[in-house]
């Protein structure tokens, strides 16, 4: 903060407004102040005081978020002498301010633990603090919330208090793990009926199941589980009583995931939730949802737990089958919201059997599959008084989405086949109402494809059948049936016969604006499969193309159309492809002049996005197969075309979004006919080169790369490379150095180093010999902290790749060229990036990006063994042993042993299972 100490008045006028303020300028400027305040040394002491004087909730709450928030990200601001004072007033605050407001007490609760995971002079703090309070029935409720959030706040993302820490206190919790169990069991003695604290009391218990701390054969015969079952089978208990016991069973449940080692309560709790099926039905008679909600989820997660052994020993002991009957009865509840809390559950059975594939087994569990499946049908049915075509984004139309997943995955049990002519089945044989032949159309399309389609006389027929549907059946059944004819696309390549009805009948729905959309997407499939057949019928589907905006389609349906077009397209004769790509893409090129020409003229900007993506699908799926020799038939295409995009770039050079989609149909192009673009390239990069200098879009490095990627083995164009890198990094490492630069345009780093990487790969040498090397590099090592996935993807990549080119000897004739260049670079920066990437793993970055940076690790250490171990060990030494809290980091053994593990190992994935385990001291 600026100017000192504020003085008390002033922050409570900015709490005030903040709250209060009717003007949301002033509500933000007080938010801004506050949020400075907090960062600041002086929040610990105003904090203090506005928590001591107590003079309205709003102060307090700002007081004792400051004091959680502090703790938990500037706990090392205070001096180790402080330690004691704070948790004592802490401490005075929360007795203070019991009744002033909950979430006041829940706020200084966490900043009481957070404190106490964190300072290790305060040994046993469970036992101080039970000592303390628990003759005081009027402090329960805040004590019981302290040892709520203990356990939760063990494993916080923000604490970081390091493996060694936290094995530490997870043993000390488990230590005091029964004299918490006790303590609630004589709150609910002495509170009986008080069912806030009951609430409170399930919650704290739940908190230490999840943690895996409590004795099993403790709670086993405990008075708390009775307790716990007495309240899920009363019908009179309330919502919130009830959701906190569901939510505690649930846990308990999960905390004993391995059924073998914890016998005793796993039997108790399987025996207690048997129990609740007469408490599930009176809730389902009463209508009361959130109570079916509830034991659902629980039933689902008894069967979560009891997974293996039902799998193991189907119908015995806990193998017991009665627990699959509780989720179906749950299947049958009208809402569908209740059946989906176990697709979870259905999706790993499935996963499991799989895996076993014993065929008894399948026979088995295949009733349970089927009693599922119709149940799921008859959830995927919309209301009869449903108008139009099915949803697909609101809740429900989700809901159908993940059920026609879930079928998927557990149809092999009950064999596709059997499924789809069932289902046929009860369309041919009844009259249903609409509404189910619609919903049994979707099951049918969602297992079609993994029906065989080889000579199947029901897949057929069902074919024959749905393509004469008369145009008065509801919107929502020729919907769902253009659906299942894109599903079948398969067995039209099979039966050729059948293409042209199957046409007309979707050529009916893309003229009709509900339907058009989804007949474009079965089109779009047609074309994918059947690509030979549907040659002859290309003139039909350019004359589409060319009216694509007469038809009512979303975006992506017309580009979906379109990407049938081209692939098509690319199977006729070579002869006549360029022709018919020139006809396919007229009407975009046409509409982009106009575009430039309404600019001129009138000085309006409008957006050519969508001709440009519809050109870059077009470009991306017209792959003809081209013998050497033969010049590609997209050349002279691409090269009339280029005048257009080229224009369309520069008048909209300073619109991200446009200049990216024009690179994206750059790259299309380019790719499409790779070295026949060469006339394109010097005026390309000179543009790109241009427009770079003025506005640093990104999207240019990447398209920079594909050039790279292209041209770079061409002798004759690797100076001209080389020198469009060079041109594209001045602008780019000034909008890196600037404050914040990495972490403010990560995409930048992402395509600069993808570009890098591209030179790499493709002419190492040309990179290694120039002046630029060394830049790269040192962004290279700056970036590697940068906690971004796809940025810190590309930096490793990098890195990696260009060590690599100096360790693989690939017999070429400049390997020891190669070799030398990167000695020189290692000696120059290797100790810096190894002792930067050590860092950035231990306080940087999320532990999904470890694998990239142990394989950098690997490559150095493959590069020069001797050296890597040396700058290691230097490494190393550099990090900190003990946290601010006084609790050792990492003792002196963990550091020798993980320098050993590294520097001897075999294989990259030994250095990265070493990397993992040694991170976590630092989390």
């Amino acid at each position: 903060m600026e100017g000192g100490k504020p003085n008390l008045t002033l922050v409570y006028q900015a709490v005030q407004a903040l709250y209060h303020d009717p003007d949301p300028a002033g509500k933000e400027r007080a938010s801004v102040w506050l949020g400075e305040l907090q960062r600041s040394m002086y929040a610990w002491e105003i904090s203090d005081q506005l928590l001591q004087l107590k003079q309205d909730v709003e102060s307090c709450y700002f007081a004792a978020q400051t004091m959680k928030m502090k703790i938990q990200t500037s706990f090392y601001e205070l001096p180790p002498e402080t330690h004691n004072a704070l948790r004592d007033s802490l401490l005075t605050h929360i007795q203070n301010l019991k009744d002033l407001s909950p979430i006041i007490v829940t706020q200084l609760a966490l900043a009481i633990a957070d404190l106490a995971l964190q300072m290790a002079s305060w040994k046993g703090c469970v036992h101080t603090l039970i000592e303390k309070y628990n003759n005081d029935i009027s402090s329960m409720p805040f004590l019981v919330e302290i040892l709520t959030v203990l356990p939760e706040e063990v494993h916080s993302r923000s604490l970081r208090i390091g493996a060694n820490r936290r094995t530490e206190i997870i043993e000390d919790l488990a230590y005091y793990s029964g004299t918490v169990v006790t303590l609630l069991t004589t709150c609910v003695e002495k509170t009986g009926d008080d069912e806030k604290m009951l609430i409170k009391v399930f919650r704290c218990l739940g908190s230490w199941f999840n943690l895996g701390v409590l004795d099993s054969n403790f709670m086993a015969n405990n008075q708390l589980l009775m307790v716990l079952f007495q309240v899920l089978q009363r019908d009179q208990t309330s919502t919130n009583l009830h959701e906190a016991a569901s939510d505690c069973v649930c846990s308990a449940l999960y905390a004993i995931e391995n059924v073998d080692t914890n016998m005793a309560l796993a039997l108790q709790l399987f025996q207690g939730v048997l129990t609740l099926e007469t408490a599930y039905h009176m809730a389902v008679a009463r209508e009361d949802l959130d109570k079916v909600l509830n034991y659902c989820r629980i039933f689902t997660e008894l069967c979560e737990t009891f997974l293996e052994t039902t799998v193991r020993s189907p119908g015995q002991g806990m193998g017991d089958l009665r627990t699959l009957e509780l989720l179906l009865i749950c299947a049958g509840h009208p809402q569908y919201e209740v059946v989906e809390i176990s697709f979870n559950f259905w999706y790993r059975l499935g996963e499991h059997l799989y895996k076993i594939n014993d065929a008894a087994l399948h026979t088995i569990f295949r009733p349970y599959i089927q009693r599922l499946l119709h149940c799921l049908a008859r959830h995927c049915q919309l209301d009869p008084d449903h108008e139009g075509i099915p949803e697909d984004t609101d809740d429900f139309g989700e809901f159908r989405m993940r059920v026609s997943d879930l079928v998927k995955d557990v149809i092999f049990l009950v064999g596709s086949m059997e499924c789809f002519s069932q289902l046929y089945s009860t369309l041919k044989e009844g009259n249903p109402p609409w509404e189910v032949t619609e919903a049994v159309l979707f099951i049918m399309a969602a297992i079609a494809k993994s029906v065989d389609p080889e000579n199947n006389p029901t897949l057929s027929e069902v074919l024959q059948q749905v393509v004469l549907l008369p145009e008065n059946v509801h919107m929502a059944v020729r919907y769902t049936s253009i659906e299942l004819v894109g599903e079948m696309s398969e067995v039209v390549d099979r039966n050729p016969r059948f293409l042209d009805p199957v046409l007309n009948y979707l050529m009916k729905g893309l003229r009709e604006k509900p339907l058009a959309s989804a007949a474009a997407k079965s089109i779009h499939n047609i074309c994918s499969v059947c690509r030979d057949h549907m040659a002859q019928h290309f003139q039909g589907l350019l004359d589409i193309a060319r009216a694509l905006d007469s038809f009512a389609l979303s975006t992506e349906a017309a580009v979906g159309l379109l990407k049938g077009t081209a692939l098509v397209l690319a199977r006729l004769p070579l002869e006549k492809i360029a022709e018919c790509l020139s006809d396919l893409c007229a009407v975009q090129v046409l509409a982009l002049k106009k575009l430039l020409t309404e600019e001129s003229t009138n000085g309006k900007s409008a957006d050519p996005t969508v001709w440009l993506d519809r050109l870059a699908v077009i470009f991306r799926h017209t792959n003809p197969i081209v013998e050497n020799g033969q010049t590609h038939p997209c050349q002279k295409v691409i090269q009339e075309i280029w005048p257009v995009l080229s224009d369309t770039l520069n008048t909209h050079q300073a619109d991200n979004r446009i200049v990216e989609r024009c690179c994206r149909c750059l790259r299309f192009a380019v790719r499409c006919v790779g070295k026949g673009s060469a006339s394109l390239l010097q005026p390309l990069v000179t543009q790109m080169v241009s427009v770079y200098q003025v506005y640093p879009h990104s999207c240019f490095l990447y398209l920079g790369s594909i050039l790279v990627d292209e041209y770079g083995m061409e002798e004759g164009c690797r100076q001209g490379l080389l020198d469009m890198l060079q041109a594209l990094c001045m602008p780019t490492f000034q909008l890196l150095e600037q404050p914040n630069g990495l972490r403010n345009h990560p995409d930048t780093v992402d395509d600069l180093f993808r570009l890098a990487t591209r030179f790499v790969q493709r002419s190492p040498v040309t990179l290694l010999s120039s002046s630029i090397i060394i830049h790269i590099i040192q962004c290279a090592i700056a970036a590697a902290s940068l906690d971004h996935r796809d940025a810190n993807c590309s930096v490793m990549k990098f890195v990696r790749d260009l060590i690599h080119t100096g360790v693989a000897n690939d017999h070429e004739d400049d390997f020891e060229v190669r070799k030398q260049l990167i000695g020189q670079a290692m000696e120059q920066h290797g100790q810096q990036l190894v002792t930067q990437l050590m860092h950035s793993c231990c306080f940087c970055l999320p532990p999904y990006t470890l694998p990239d940076v142990a394989e950098v690790l690997w490559e150095v250490m493959v590069f020069d063994r001797p050296t890597f171990c040396r700058w290691l060990e230097n490494a190393l030494k550099g990090l900190p042993k003990e946290t601010t809290g006084g609790a050792v980091t990492v003792t002196h053994k963990q550091l020798t042993d993980f320098h050993k593990q590294v520097t001897s190992a075999e294989e990259c994935k030994q250095v990265c299972w070493a990397i993992r385990e040694f991170t976590r001291l630092f989390r």
